[in-house]
């Protein structure tokens, strides 16, 4: 065993035999003079347009102990720690090792190399030239608030300097793939540090009419700022400035930002082992926030997720409104990590309940009603209309004319995929790329769904794949429907942007997809493709035409997630078992059945009622 990893283990060991250890204390806050200026954690906050804000403070815990005649914030910004070593004295060394053997078997049976315990050990490799170029950029594009790193900004173009627009801001979707890169290599203090901050920037007003979204919205992106003290142009502070669409094209608020929180949140705890961060009274509340915005009771009949167009990563008019798959998705992941990182008291009780109620409903829905093949096209094509009775075949009143004539001859007979958005007589038949490959890596998808999505990827492969992986979505609105739908968007041109674009940021996930269903092969030969361009092309944000071959007409380079989700996928491929951080295997409880859907007696109710998320933080 290595030195590091003893000590590891011993500390560990040692931590559970003193659970009230004051580096654990919760300091409630209780009793201080908080300032009204302040966060949670002494972060500075400031609100567009309004300096920075007065709220009421929330008692929430802080890792941070206070000493004796220091003031609560005075160490908010600490940067490192210094530990000095343990030394055991008065222990026999052959009992030690012993002992340490125990330990490794334990990790073992827990999942292998103690991962369980926190420690990770990564396999070493020579990194070839444009591997070190991308972990410079990567590094080059790290910002830091208080002195602590906090997030990458979105592109760091130096050719763009004076037209930033938002990408010198800290997107959350954009940085889970930067924050898997840093944690894959040992890095987790950024990562650690962008959770706590960007929990703190929950539940803003949005200024837009002066209307307030719902309680837990979390932003789209953040922005470190210096302004001066009460109008002291010699004395300044930082302070964080978040967006959460009041400033966006469009003014869409962002639906995934807190799924994707979520789900980075489990995996941080996963490749850490740092579980205390999850189990804090702030990350809990910021969960349930999160949960109950999301599970809300509306007028929508599905289980899916009803959301506005431009949303989530295609955040630009491409008539996703409604309920697109990448947003089910990623909704049906955040639902599963959320329920493992919620605490098993009473309080939570009802949430999960109600969790499992949607996970259940969600899984069915999004199987049964979204999946096409061959066999499945056959009967829609067949479809009967205007159907009317509980036990309707057509339940969405779908009319055999909307299948499309480039579907007939695009699928394969041994592949499928999700369709992108299930509305009344709509199906959206394009193929969305990031829903279909998170829908693998949650298990949202049937394993025999799964393998078809790789196989039509595999069979279609010039198309969606071709020159740079991968296709955003396939195929492009061109003519009429590109006018029409798109609203004439002069960036989402026909093989441009979102419009049937490819986005090299997307082949970390299709590498998740193919470790996880035992066929990496494909995903190397995506990584190789990329691998030829992404540096002679200055890392660009996605590319154009039919097959990738030219570069973004309007693509920012030096983009941080295609640079971070190279990173990744390179490291995935080398260590294969760390894909568990983010993917989860089948749940056996959320297989039974749906009465409502498979029984012809149509008065039977639903054993799996829609979700009731009348739940009180």
């Amino acid at each position: 065993m290595k030195p590091y990893r003893r000590l590891l283990s011993h500390l560990y060991k040692i931590s559970l035999f003193f659970p009230e250890c004051p580096h654990r204390r919760f300091i409630a806050g209780a009793g201080h003079d908080w300032p009204r200026t302040m966060g949670v954690l002494g972060i500075p906050i400031i609100r567009p347009g309004r300096g920075v804000l007065g709220t009421t403070i929330r008692c929430y815990s802080t890792s941070v102990e206070t000493i004796a005649g220091e003031k609560p914030f005075d160490r908010a910004c600490l940067q490192s720690i210094s530990v000095k070593p343990l030394v055991l004295d008065g222990v026999d060394a052959g009992a030690l090792e012993e002992e340490e053997e125990k330990w490794e078997d334990l990790g073992s049976e827990k999942g292998g190399n103690l991962e369980d315990l926190g420690v990770v050990e990564v396999k070493g490799r020579e990194e070839s030239e444009v591997e070190k170029e991308a972990w410079r950029l990567l590094n080059r594009a790290v910002v830091k608030y208080c002195g602590s790193p906090v997030g990458t900004v979105a592109a760091d173009d130096p050719a763009m300097a004076n037209q930033m627009l938002n990408y010198d801001q800290v997107f959350i979707r954009d940085f889970v793939p930067s924050a898997l890169a840093f944690l894959l290599k040992g890095e987790g203090e950024i990562v650690r540090n962008f959770l706590l901050h960007t929990l703190q920037l929950q539940s803003w007003e949005k200024t837009v009419d002066c209307y307030s979204p719902g309680q837990g919205l979390m932003p789209a992106s953040f922005k470190v700022r210096t302004v001066s003290l009460d109008g002291n142009n010699q004395a300044f502070e930082e302070v964080l400035d978040p967006d959460f669409g009041e400033s966006a094209i469009g003014r869409v608020a962002p639906v995934d930002s807190g799924l994707w929180w979520i789900i980075l949140l489990r995996a941080y705890g996963k490749i850490t082992g740092d579980y205390a961060l999850q189990e804090r009274v702030d990350v809990q509340t910021g969960i349930r926030l999160i949960m109950n915005l999301c599970l809300s009771d509306g007028f929508d009949m599905f289980p899916s997720l009803l959301v506005t167009d431009g949303s989530c990563m295609i955040d630009r008019r491409m008539g996703i409104h409604g309920h697109p798959l990448e947003i089910q998705a990623l909704f049906y992941s955040a639902l599963r990590c959320a329920r493992e990182l919620l605490s098993g008291n009473e309080s939570s009780t009802n949430l999960v309940r109600a969790i499992n109620n949607r996970l259940s409903a969600l899984s069915f829905h999004i199987r049964e009603y979204y999946w096409v093949d061959m066999k499945k096209i056959n009967e829609i094509y067949r479809y009967k209309t205007e159907e009317y009775s509980h036990d309707a075949i057509n339940k969405f009143n779908i009319y055999p004319d909307q299948i499309p004539s480039w579907l007939m001859d695009w699928i394969p007979d041994h592949g499928g995929y999700l369709i992108g958005n299930l509305q009344p007589a709509h199906m959206d038949f394009r193929f969305f790329s990031l829903g279909n490959l998170w829908a693998i890596v949650s298990s949202l998808a049937t394993p025999r769904q799964a393998e078809g999505i790789l196989n039509l990827i595999e069979n279609r492969w010039d198309d969606l794949v071709g020159n740079m992986p991968l296709k955003i979505c396939y195929p492009a609105l061109e003519y009429e429907d590109w006018r029409i739908i798109t609203g004439s968007d002069p960036k989402n041109t026909p093989w441009s942007y979102h419009n049937g674009g490819s986005w090299p940021t997307l082949l970390w996930q299709f590498t998740l997809a193919c470790i996880k269903m035992g066929r990496p092969g494909l995903a190397e030969k995506a990584i190789a493709v990329a691998e030829e361009r992404l540096s002679n092309d200055k890392w660009p944000e996605y590319y154009d035409t039919r097959t990738g071959r030219f570069i973004g007409k309007q693509s920012r380079l030096y983009q941080t997630w295609t640079i971070a989700g190279f990173l990744t996928s390179k490291m995935f491929l080398e260590n294969p078992e760390m894909t568990s951080i983010l993917t989860c295997d089948e749940d056996l409880n959320l297989l039974e059945g749906c009465l409502c859907g498979l029984s012809k007696n149509s008065r039977v109710r639903c054993s799996r009622l829609a979700a009731k998320s009348q739940v009180l933080v």
